[in-house]
């Protein structure tokens, strides 16, 4: 009978713990969605629904047509042109400088290897607006303003995608690289055959949070571009705010289609995402 009531008691309060544990995450999930909920709402809203006093969610009348208004204002055509090739261009050279890098932190031997990526990391606490202007200054002299060169070269090697790989490729054992080196495999080839393979959840991860910075880059292609051939979705989003205010319904229905490519992409690839955060000791 003790057993008994001491085995319930056990049941109880584990359920209570996990009740308790999922209604905490249930509620942050909550806060978390409501400005992405108000953003969706107000983007099919009347001009004075937004203005009012009292927080109204749902609009009276749904302006379905305020995403053409929206789309129709500005060249948003353009804009998402040149999201996607800078995007997926600076996704995929990083991708490809960040693994030759983190490989040779990881598996390779060579003198002052530790200290430089101490260095490595450090640069990483330095603020980007401190490397403004000299960044500016060595675009100008390369003749780069206004061209893809500009939003595209400065950005194709992240120490953040470097340190993320670095760790999960420790977490493949060396007598792996140590058996693949006995029969005949060069260094580069187990990069390709072996270590890439099997680190699909790290690179997915690098290459999810490097397509997400760069699709909401805004300083420096604000800075970097003068022509609106030249400027992205977030520059483009400037269109619905002036001087004497913005137009809150239409920027809100240009925000929403623009960031539905960063969503259907993370809904697409989350699994491997959640495994490579997982797996890299970046979860907390």
């Amino acid at each position: 009978m003790l057993a008994e009531q001491q085995m319930w008691r056990y049941r109880f309060a584990k359920t209570f713990r996990r009740g308790l544990l999922y209604a905490v995450l249930i509620a942050g999930a909550l806060v978390m969605m409501l400005p992405f909920v108000w953003m969706v709402t107000s983007s099919i809203k009347a001009p004075h629904e937004i203005t009012l006093r009292t927080i109204q969610w749902l609009p009276a009348v749904p302006q379905w047509e305020n995403y053409k208004v929206a789309w129709e204002a500005a060249p948003f055509d353009i804009y998402f042109k040149n999201s996607f090739i800078i995007a997926l261009t600076v996704m995929g050279l990083d991708v490809v400088f960040s693994a030759l890098a983190a490989y040779a932190f990881a598996k390779l031997n060579f003198f002052g290897k530790n200290f430089l990526f101490l260095l490595f990391l450090g640069t990483m606490m330095i603020p980007g607006e401190v490397m403004l202007i000299p960044n500016y200054i060595t675009m100008v002299n390369f003749g780069w303003i206004d061209t893809y060169a500009s939003l595209i070269v400065p950005w194709t090697v992240s120490v953040f995608s470097i340190f993320l790989l670095r760790q999960f490729f420790l977490s493949i054992p060396n007598e792996l690289f140590e058996a693949a080196i006995l029969d005949g495999c060069g260094k580069f080839a187990y990069l390709i055959k072996v270590m890439l393979p099997l680190s699909k959840p790290a690179l997915v991860t690098v290459m999810l949070f490097k397509f997400i910075g760069s699709w909401n880059s805004f300083l420096w292609v604000l800075i970097m571009t003068n022509t609106p051939a030249m400027r992205t979705i977030p520059v483009g989003l400037t269109y619905f705010v002036s001087d004497v205010g913005a137009y809150y319904n239409y920027l809100m229905a240009a925000s929403t289609f623009a960031m539905a490519p960063i969503l259907i992409l993370f809904l697409l690839l989350q699994k491997q995402f959640i495994q490579g955060i997982a797996r890299t000791g970046l979860k907390g």
